[in-house]
């Protein structure tokens, strides 16, 4: 057998997990330590301060207050969160009016949260993954357990046919181990990234609501 044992007669994680290695086991591996980078990488990025910092909103409220326009350009030019963006495809469309500005407004907006989401997307693949590869290690392991109980005429004991059985269902245990926490922290980041957009379009909204607006197309005033 390929498993150790303990002291005790038991068999530890450690051994099961060496006498289930194969191409399954190494998947899953290799998919646990990219979701554990990807949740590190969105800690950092998936936050306030990063898409859409309130200090930024407080700056372009103050130079609209102001009537800086030269100053707020200058500004935005050089701010790449969600509320400067958005200010700045509008502020960009403003000599096509009103209308033109809100529809800018709105489809940066549309982009920069679909890309967040897109983002965070990953976590929900591999956490969808790993039940199946999981589970596909699992009957692999069972094809190969009972094609060995056949060969062996059927003269293998319980022991070696629950050791077998017990290889094959550790892929399953994998899978579910990846799956479970990928699932539970995808589904808090897209609660994190829809309430800083949600907040980061209303004030976009607001700002643009505020800036000045040229002639709308057919001589009309905006």
């Amino acid at each position: 057998m390929l498993a150790t044992t303990t002291a005790g007669g038991g068999f530890t994680v450690w051994s099961l997990f060496a006498a289930s290695a194969d191409v399954f086991t190494g998947l899953l591996v290799v998919g646990s330590l990219v979701a554990v980078g990807l949740i590190i990488r969105f800690a950092i990025e998936i936050r306030e301060p990063v898409i859409a910092p309130p200090a930024a909103s407080k700056k372009i409220n103050e130079l609209i207050e102001r009537g800086r326009a030269d100053e707020m350009a200058r500004v935005l030019r050089g701010d790449e969160t969600m509320v400067a963006r958005t200010v700045r495809a509008a502020a960009e469309a403003s000599p096509r009016g009103r209308a033109a500005m809100r529809a800018a407004a709105e489809s940066e907006a549309g982009v920069i949260a679909g890309g967040l989401f897109r983002k965070i997307e990953l976590l929900n693949v591999i956490g969808n993954l790993g039940p199946l590869i999981g589970l596909a290690g699992t009957v692999w392991g069972m094809i190969i357990a009972f094609t060995s109980l056949g060969m062996a005429g059927g003269e293998a004991g319980p022991t070696e046919l629950a050791l077998g059985i017990s290889k094959a269902l550790f892929h399953t245990l994998l899978g579910l181990v990846l799956a479970i926490p990928c699932l539970f922290v995808f589904g808090l980041y897209r609660s994190v990234v829809d309430r800083i957009c949600t907040r980061a379009m209303a004030e976009a909204s607001g700002f643009v609501e505020r800036l000045p607006a040229g002639e709308a197309p057919g001589g009309g005033s905006s």
